[in-house]
C-alpha cells in the first residue's frame, strides 16, 4: 500500500471526530511512541497501551470532552506523515487548550508504527496545574468543638 494524504486525512480525522478508538485500531501495538518537551506526559513509550494510559487516559481526566485535535497541515512522503494539528478541546476549569502538535509518522502496511510528537510543554503543564486538583475529592473537614 502507497500511503496518500487522503488515506492519513481519513485515519487522522477520527481525532476530531469522536472516533478515537478507529484512529488507534491503525497504531501498531508495539508502536515506538516519542513524546518531546519538558512536560509530564513527555517520554518513549513501546506500546499503544502505555501510550494511551500515560497521555490520552490522562489528559481525558483534565479536559471536558477529552482530548479533541483538529488537522491543519500534511505532508506525506514514502511512508513518512507530518501531520500538524491543534487542539479543539476544553480544560476543567473552563478555560481552552489550544495546543498545537506536529507528529511525524512512520507506516507499515497501513499501521503506525512509530511516532515523534511535538507538543507546546508549557500549555500541557499548565492544563496539569490548573486543573489537577479539580479532579480530586475535596479533602474532608474536620469539625473541632472548643469547650469552654
Amino acid at each position: 500500500m502507497s500511503l496518500t494524504v487522503d488515506y492519513v486525512a481519513k485515519l487522522f480525522r477520527n481525532l476530531s471526530t469522536g472516533n478515537r478508538s478507529t484512529f488507534f485500531d491503525s497504531v501498531a501495538d508495539n508502536v515506538h511512541w516519542s513524546v518531546m518537551g519538558t512536560h509530564p506526559l513527555a517520554g518513549v513509550y513501546n506500546s499503544k497501551t502505555d501510550f494511551l494510559m500515560h497521555t490520552f487516559e490522562r489528559l481525558d481526566k483534565l479536559l471536558k470532552r477529552g482530548v479533541v485535535i483538529r488537522i491543519d497541515h500534511i505532508v506525506v512522503s514514502g511512508e513518512t506523515a507530518v501531520v500538524e494539528m491543534s487542539s479543539t478541546s476544553t480544560a476543567l476549569n473552563g478555560k481552552p487548550f489550544p495546543n498545537t502538535y506536529c507528529w511525524v509518522t512512520e507506516f507499515v502496511d497501513g499501521l503506525i508504527t512509530q511516532v515523534r510528537a511535538y507538543v507546546d510543554s508549557l500549555l500541557v503543564q499548565q492544563l496539569i496545574d490548573e486543573n489537577v486538583l479539580s479532579t480530586k475529592p475535596a479533602p474532608k473537614q474536620r469539625i473541632v468543638r472548643i469547650l469552654q
